[in-house]
């Protein structure tokens, strides 16, 4: 009752002017970073990695009373140096917020209870088990994420391949990343961004194709912009924020990157601005190349792309006169069912210029989630640990060594894709299924489809850090994870430094870190003496895998937690004769910048990249009179996927509260449409209604676009369920959808 009373009286007093709430805006000299809030200078301050994207920013956490209440830029840290975006600025309330997971929860007659952890792993490995006996091993799938320390994903993959011995297991990863991974694979032979952040400061070109950084990774703007002697050139259909900072900007049409790239290779082959002797030495395919590009010439490219055939050649002369182009992309390039195939041309055209493994001369995949790396390399998933071939039956026999297992324990090919995974239940040949730290009732592509798979299952998992959030309130059971700021380990970044993250609070309730629960659920199995011995904490992982990596392209046997931490990270390969070198080899900075295949020898069988000769195909679906705009999806710099974590920072949510649509002045015009109208979006899978429309000439005629995060006003209601053919990733980027006035009522 006091203590109403008090906030009443503090309310009244506040609206009279007579309390300016001192004590609460009142500044104090924290030791460490100066002057800030005197309620968030902490007891101690935690030095750690940004939990969002694939940046990898440095920074600090502050606890005070065993709370997170507030955190700072790491100024040492080689990425970042000491610059936080807006997420990271207000990541510490994601540790706090209200809908945190804290409990197991068993679903029983409709409604979650309680149970205790035993009782949760013995449900969840003994129905499991059940599910396999009946349907084989695989009708088991687990779908996992990019959010976990390295150290999980390489426990998880054993747990799962070798424990429930089910090769059906894939992250969602897949959704952003496949087409980069396997485009990297088909051209070098191996999975790994040959370049450097470095790169964008010393590049004399920069070319950013379907990469929007200026929202999707802010800290990489600020790279870029130190380097005031580039000339930038953007290829998107959309005027994003990084479009306009671009010396040139090539406004191409949708899904026609491919035929850019083919015009511009032909350009450069008529100009001999090709790089013949490193073309003879290092690649295969050069003749079948220029015999296809023989007919891509800009006259041909330009009604494909929407560009003039000026644009086309100044572009490409622009990058074939550059002593140090960079190419960077993101998800305008991965979400197409040509993604790895417009990688494969990416790479072929800096191939061709000579143009790889150089300082500030790159194809760079710019991955999206914090660890989408690391489960890249150990996650058991598009390949076996260290970038091993599952087809190749020495790195079968290999790893069976290392680990002490039979060799025909170690798969010999890959299992299902995530999309294949959601077909299989439709199917009936998945039954059981483990989703980790994803909210695929957001983030997977033609919702309604996926919601009549989920129906289907005989018993679904969710571990997750929140609750309630779509994909939990579907589960069986929900495990309580702990997440950022409450875990250690390390994450990988896009430039495959290896930085640390570490605990700076205890997990609610009786939540546990994915580490501890996998080591739980492989007791339970009977698996834990046998592919986790005597591993109780994430180094015993980490060392580990340092011993698996030992030799191969990701390397790490040279690294340890304390070298990590102490340089703020360290790129891999980074092996265990990195420091301690012979006399005749010079001992490497572990803080220098590394780039891959500088002496042009790739992980190929005959050691040379290989060259495609890419044709330009059709996407899914085109607009039609029925439904005539392009769909392009995307984010805003505030959120974060889902908005598991950032819907409940208010912060964010005040900055970027609701999705909208972003429509051209003349097509809102012809349909009678205003700035501000709220309008109903539709496409032949599903709709969504109520969006506020932005009028706007950042988009095109004939295009809109919608941010993806909101899950009341889900963009993947409307797109296509079709995918990469090679690499599995859905087509999230191209899909027919119709505008209208809404006529839902507000309901007050």
């Amino acid at each position: 009752m006091k203590d109403r009373t008090d906030r009443f009286l503090g309310l009244i007093k506040r609206r009279l002017g007579m309390d300016i709430q001192k004590g609460k805006y009142a500044y104090d000299l924290d030791e460490q970073f100066g002057f800030m809030s005197k309620a968030k200078i902490p007891d101690r301050w935690v030095r750690t990695t940004c939990g969002y994207c694939s940046v990898g920013c440095g920074m600090f956490i502050g606890v005070k009373d065993g709370k997170a209440v507030s955190v700072r830029g790491d100024a040492g840290h080689p990425v970042n140096e000491g610059r936080l975006c807006p997420k990271g600025l207000a990541e510490h309330y994601a540790i706090s917020a209200p809908n945190r997971a804290k409990w197991p929860l068993l679903k029983m007659k409709g409604r979650f209870r309680r149970i205790d952890w035993d009782w949760a792993v013995r449900e969840m490995v003994g129905r499991f088990q059940t599910i396999q006996e009946k349907h084989g091993n695989g009708a088991l799938a687990v779908i996992s994420t990019g959010q976990l320390v390295t150290e999980e994903f390489y426990a998880l993959g054993k747990l799962v391949q070798l424990g429930f011995k089910t090769t059906n297991c894939d992250g969602n990863t897949t959704l952003c990343m496949a087409s980069a991974v396997a485009g990297y694979k088909r051209s070098f032979g191996s999975d790994g961004p040959p370049g450097s952040y470095a790169d964008l400061e010393k590049a004399d070109l920069v070319f950013l194709l379907g990469a929007n950084i200026a929202d999707n990774h802010p800290i990489l703007c600020y790279r870029l912009e130190k380097n005031k002697k580039r000339v930038l050139i953007v290829a998107d259909p959309r005027v994003t924020k990084t479009a306009m900072m671009a010396d040139v900007y090539l406004p191409l049409r949708p899904r026609s990157d491919i035929a850019l790239i083919n015009a511009m290779m032909h350009v450069l082959v008529k100009e001999n601005k090709v790089d013949r002797g490193y073309v003879e030495k290092h690649t295969a395919g050069f003749r079948a190349l220029c015999e296809r590009l023989e007919t891509c010439t800009p006259e041909w490219a330009s009604p494909i792309t929407g560009l003039s055939t000026d644009q086309i050649k100044e572009a490409a002369l622009l990058y074939g006169n550059a002593k140090a182009p960079f190419i960077g992309w993101t998800m305008g390039v991965n979400h197409s069912t040509q993604g790895t195939e417009t990688v494969n041309a990416i790479c072929t055209l800096a191939l061709i210029t000579g143009n790889v493994g150089r300082t500030g001369a790159s194809p760079f995949s710019i991955t999206g989630q914090c660890n989408a790396m690391g489960t890249r390399e150990t996650g058991f998933t598009s390949s076996l640990p260290g970038y091993r071939k599952f087809e190749d039956p020495s790195h079968r026999k290999e790893l069976s060594l290392l680990w002490s297992v039979a060799e025909e324990e170690i798969p010999a090919k890959r299992g299902l894709a995530y999309p294949d995974i959601i077909e299989g239940v439709v199917r009936g040949q998945i039954k059981g299924l483990w989703i980790i730290a994803t909210n695929p009732l957001v983030s997977f592509p033609n919702q309604n489809y996926l919601l009549e798979c989920l129906e289907r299952l005989e018993f679904l998992v969710v571990q997750d850090g929140y609750h309630p959030i779509p994909t939990t309130e579907a589960a069986d059971l929900v495990l309580p994870a702990a997440v950022w700021g409450e875990k250690e380990g390390t994450y990988t970044n896009s430039e495959r430094r290896v930085s640390k993250v570490n605990k700076a609070v205890d997990p609610p309730g009786e939540a546990k870190s994915d580490f501890e629960i996998f080591l739980m659920t492989a007791k339970q199995i009977g698996v834990y003496d046998r592919l986790f011995p005597g591993w109780t904490e994430p180094r015993d992982a980490f060392e580990e895998w340092k011993r698996i990596s030992r030799g191969r392209l990701c390397d790490y046997s040279g690294l340890t937690y304390d070298l990590v931490e102490q340089c703020g990270g360290i790129q891999w390969p980074f092996g265990d004769g990195s420091i301690e070198a012979s006399p005749a080899n010079r001992p490497r900075d572990p803080r220098e910048d590394v780039r891959l295949y500088e002496d042009g020898i790739f992980q190929t069988e005959d050691g040379r990249a290989r060259l495609w000769a890419v044709e330009c195909g059709a996407p899914p679906e085109t607009p039609d009179e029925e439904y005539p705009f392009w769909l392009n999806t995307g984010r805003t710099v505030e959120h974060w996927h889902t908005r598991t974590k950032t819907g409940q920072i208010p912060l964010l949510n005040r900055l970027s509260p609701e999705a909208w649509v972003e429509m051209n002045p003349r097509d809102a015009g012809r349909l009678k449409l205003e700035q501000g109208d709220r309008v109903r979006v539709s496409s032949r899978r599903g709709s969504i209604e109520r969006v506020v429309l932005r009028v706007t000439e950042t988009v095109a005629p004939g295009q809109i676009f919608i941010p993806f995060h909101y899950a009341e006003a889900n963009a993947n209601n409307l797109t296509v369920s079709d995918c990469d053919p090679i690499s599995r990733e859905p087509n999230y980027k191209q899909c027919a959808v119709r505008v209208e006035r809404s006529e839902v009522p507000i309901l007050r």
